[in-house]
C-alpha cells in the first residue's frame, strides 16, 4: 500500500533545493532542481522508513487516497 509524506522544499540562496519532512524525521534531500531533489528525498525516505522497520519503530503515514491534488511542475 503506499503512504504519502508531505515534504517542505525550498531555494537556498547557492541556487540548490532543500527538501525536509515533518513526517519523516532525518529526511534532508538537496539536489539541482525540484525533479532531482524530490527523486534524492524518495531514495532517502526508503532507506530511513528501513531503518525504522528493522529497530521495530514505525513511522506513522497517511495511505494514499483514491482522489488527492498534486502539484504539477512545468520547466520554464
Amino acid at each position: 500500500m503506499e503512504k504519502t509524506a508531505t515534504l517542505h522544499i525550498e531555494k537556498l540562496p547557492e541556487g540548490v533545493y532543500l527538501a525536509t519532512s515533518d513526517d519523516i524525521p532525518g529526511l534532508v534531500a538537496q539536489g539541482r532542481t525540484i525533479t532531482e531533489t524530490l527523486e534524492i528525498a524518495r531514495d532517502v525516505a526508503k532507506k530511513l522508513l528501513e531503518a525504522q522497520n528493522e529497530r521495530h519503530s514505525q513511522i506513522k503515514l497517511t495511505s494514499v487516497l483514491d482522489a488527492f491534488d498534486y502539484p504539477l511542475i512545468l520547466g520554464a
